[in-house]
């Protein structure tokens, strides 16, 4: 069914046609999903993701409280960290622009997604409003910028809000962004250090191995560098070594966290430069297994929501 429900997504996306054919019914389901109640939407789509049901009275998982504060926890701030072209203002106010990575072109107009109006070097294009991937690229002669054209035009339509009911994503006005491709020595894509800070301060940190590839794992590790023996979503890769900025990267990973109750900070360590790569209220919308549940418990308890004014 998974296999499946990704084919008929990039069929919607990629595809003229399938745009075509699928658009209106895409638009049916999507008035239907605005006439739904958040409540309704967050536990039905809970239950199918997690296998159990959501506590909202008492909730005691890491995954339910995520999505306890996906319901209760709003405000102004949110929307702007999570669009990913404003963030950067905010992130050159709290730590310095320093950390930005190089951005070359920032656009509404999807006609302006051409080679000639971006550079011979590595690059991505991404939507700032959405949670793809993004688009790789290496050699601009390689790409068929027509139906890349298609797919950010279907992608610039959406809006991640009405199938998560993340609040932050609702407002957010779509754009396309081009910023540099960091990659190692070698050209590979650098591993993701993922801050996951609780009540301002790091609890874990996850190591997202081998993105934009076929065999990407995830490792999990204390503020000490400690591997947790714990699986969430992906398989455990090679263990990494302690990265020499870990102390400057948990130090920037809490200042930006002081504002907020659960934030993930990403960053990237890449030829001994820290770049920053995203602020993310949600992880995973609040809908990722772990390999043993007990350990959405254990995390769960770390994560204080007492203090969040309903």
């Amino acid at each position: 069914m998974g296999h499946l429900r990704k084919q008929i997504s990039r069929f919607y996306r990629d595809d003229t046609l399938g745009y075509l054919i699928l658009r209106p019914l895409y638009k049916l389901y999507q008035l239907g999903l605005k006439f739904t109640p958040d409540k309704l939407i967050i536990k039905k789509s809970f239950k199918k993701h997690m296998g159990y049901k959501l506590d909202l009275t008492n909730p005691q998982t890491l995954n339910e409280k995520i999505n306890w504060l996906k319901l209760y926890n709003k405000k102004k701030l949110h929307t702007i960290i999570a669009d990913k072209y404003k963030v950067r203002n905010y992130i050159k106010e709290v730590i310095g622009e320093q950390f930005l990575i190089p951005l070359y072109l920032q656009t509404k107009i999807v006609n302006d997604i051409r080679p000639e109006n971006l550079p011979d070097s590595n690059f991505i294009i991404k939507t700032n409003h959405g949670s793809s991937g993004g688009i790789i690229v290496r050699e601009k002669s390689r790409i068929n910028w027509q139906q890349t054209r298609i797919e950010l035009k279907h992608l610039l339509k959406e809006n991640h809000f009405y199938s998560t009911r993340e609040w932050q994503y609702k407002n957010i006005e779509p754009r396309i962004i081009v910023e540099k491709l960091l990659t190692n020595e070698d050209g590979s894509i650098p591993d993701d250090y993922k801050f996951h800070c609780f009540n301002g301060k790091v609890a874990f940190i996850m190591v997202d191995i081998g993105r934009h590839t076929n065999k990407r794992t995830r490792n999990l590790y204390d503020r000490d560098w400690n591997l947790i023996p714990c699986i969430w979503e992906r398989p455990n890769g090679k263990d990494i070594k302690t990265p020499v900025n870990l102390k400057e990267m948990i130090k920037l990973a809490e200042i930006l966290a002081k504002d907020f109750i659960n934030i993930r900070v990403d960053f990237y360590d890449v030829k001994g430069f820290i770049y920053f790569g995203e602020l993310t209220l949600h992880h995973a919308s609040g809908f990722q297994k772990f390999s043993e549940q007990k350990w959405d418990y254990k995390f769960g308890q770390l994560l204080n929501i007492k203090n969040v004014n309903v």
